[in-house]
C-alpha cells in the first residue's frame, strides 16, 4: 500500500479544504508514491516521535498537529521543528498532519471526547458558513435518474442525516442548434420543446470540479445546462465544537470528577458556578475558548476545552462552568480516533500507537 492510498481514506474523512485557515494539513515531509512499511500515530510529531518510527520500522507518522505551521527559510537544525524536519528527511520518513480539518467534522476529534464523556447526540456547536452551494441543472426527463445518481456518487446531496437529497421539478426546455450543432434530441437548425426535469442538489465547493466532471460524464446533452448559487446556510456537519446532554444530570462536583476521570486529567482549572446542576454541555478539544460567547448562547452548563487565559475565565460572568482540562488532555484520544478509523477501513494493515509522551506539560502534585 502506498502512502498515497493512506492519505485518501484521511482526506475522504477530513477534507483538507476544511482546515482553517492558519493551519497546515497534509503531507509535510515524504513522497506520496513510497510504499508504506509502518504507520505510527502521535498527537504531536517531535524528534523522539521520528526515534520511534525509525525503531519500529514506521516510515510514515500520522500526527494530529503539524509540525510546521508557518514556512520554514532554512532548515539548519536550530529547533525541535528543523531538527524533527531533517530527521524525518534522513530516515526517508513521512510526516502526515491531519489537524483543525479533523476537528471540524462531525465524526472528528470532539465526538470521541462527547462519547467519552457520555454526551448523547452531540451537534455542531458552531457550524461553518460559506462552505455550501447548490448545482441546478435541466435534462430530459428519461436521463435525470442518471444524472442523479452521478451527482450522488460525486458527493453531492448530503444534508444532516439524509444523503441522495435532491428537488425535482417538471417544465420544458427549449433550444435550437445551429449548423455546427449535434443534437442529442431533434435536429440542427430546427425549434425544439423538449419535457426536461430541473435537478437542485446540494454541495460542498470543494468537491465542485469532481461535481461537474460528474454532470458532463452522465448528462446526455453536447451543451449542459446549469447554474451554480452561492449559498450563506451555515453546514449543521461541519464547524468547531460540539454540545449535548449528559445522559443525566450532575451536580458541579460530580461534573469535575467525572470529567477528570474520563479525559485522565491530572488537574481541572474551572470556573465554580454555585449551586448549578450540570446537563448541557459544550466541548472543543484543544483551545477552545473562542466558543464561550456560543456556548452561553446554546444554553450550555459547562464548557470543556483547553488553553483558557486568567481574564477570560471572568468572561463566563457565573453562568456557565468553564472547566479547562488542558490541550493535550483533551486531544489525547485522537490518537485511538485515528487508529480505529483506519483499522475499520485496512484492517489488514498494522497500525502503531505511539509509546512516546507528547505532553509539553508536566503537572507537580
Amino acid at each position: 500500500m502506498k502512502i498515497k492510498e493512506i492519505i485518501s481514506v484521511l482526506e475522504s474523512w477530513a477534507p483538507p479544504a476544511l482546515q482553517e485557515s492558519y493551519d497546515n494539513c497534509g503531507l509535510i515531509t515524504g513522497n506520496q508514491n513510497d510504499e508504506v512499511t509502518g504507520i505510527l500515530v502521535a498527537l504531536d510529531c517531535i524528534e523522539a516521535v521520528v526515534d520511534e518510527a525509525v525503531r519500529t520500522s514506521c516510515n510514515m507518522i500520522i500526527a494530529h498537529h503539524p509540525i510546521v505551521f508557518s514556512g520554514l527559510k532554512k532548515i539548519t537544525g536550530k529547533n525541535y521543528i528543523e531538527r524533527t524536519v531533517i530527521a524525518a528527511i534522513r530516515n526517508n520518513i513521512a510526516i502526515y498532519a491531519i489537524h483543525t480539518n479533523l476537528d471540524n467534522v462531525h465524526t472528528g476529534v470532539n465526538a470521541e471526547i462527547a462519547k467519552r464523556l457520555g454526551i448523547k447526540s452531540p451537534s455542531i456547536l458552531s457550524p461553518k458558513r460559506g462552505l455550501l452551494r447548490k448545482l441546478v441543472t435541466f435534462c430530459p426527463k428519461d436521463s435525470a435518474s442518471k444524472v442523479r445518481e452521478a451527482l450522488w456518487a460525486a458527493g453531492a446531496g448530503y444534508i444532516g442525516n439524509y444523503d441522495k437529497v435532491s428537488f425535482n421539478s417538471e417544465g420544458t426546455g427549449t433550444y435550437r442548434g445551429n449548423e455546427n450543432s449535434n443534437p442529442v434530441i431533434g435536429e440542427k437548425g430546427k425549434f425544439m420543446q423538449e419535457p426536461e426535469e430541473r435537478i437542485e442538489i446540494i454541495y460542498p465547493s470543494f468537491i465542485e470540479g469532481k461535481l461537474m466532471a460528474a454532470l458532463r460524464e452522465s448528462h446526455p446533452y453536447e451543451e449542459i445546462a446549469y447554474d451554480l448559487f452561492p449559498m450563506d446556510n451555515s453546514w449543521q456537519q461541519i464547524g468547531s465544537g460540539m454540545i449535548g446532554n449528559l445522559e443525566k444530570p450532575m451536580s458541579q462536583d460530580e461534573f469535575l470528577k467525572h470529567v477528570k476521570q474520563q479525559l485522565n486529567a491530572k488537574v481541572i482549572r474551572y470556573t465554580p458556578v454555585s449551586g448549578k446542576t450540570i446537563s448541557k454541555v459544550a466541548i472543543c478539544g484543544g483551545s477552545g475558548s473562542f466558543l464561550l460567547k456560543e456556548a452561553m448562547n446554546s444554553g450550555a452548563d459547562a464548557l470543556v476545552t483547553g488553553d483558557f487565559k486568567y481574564h477570560q475565565f471572568f468572561d463566563g460572568e457565573g453562568k456557565i462552568l468553564i472547566a479547562d482540562v488542558g490541550h493535550f488532555e483533551t486531544e489525547q484520544f485522537t490518537i485511538d480516533l485515528i487508529i480505529d478509523k483506519l483499522n475499520g477501513i485496512i484492517p489488514t494493515f498494522a497500525v502503531r500507537k505511539t509509546e512516546t509522551n507528547t505532553n509539553p506539560i508536566t503537572y507537580y502534585i
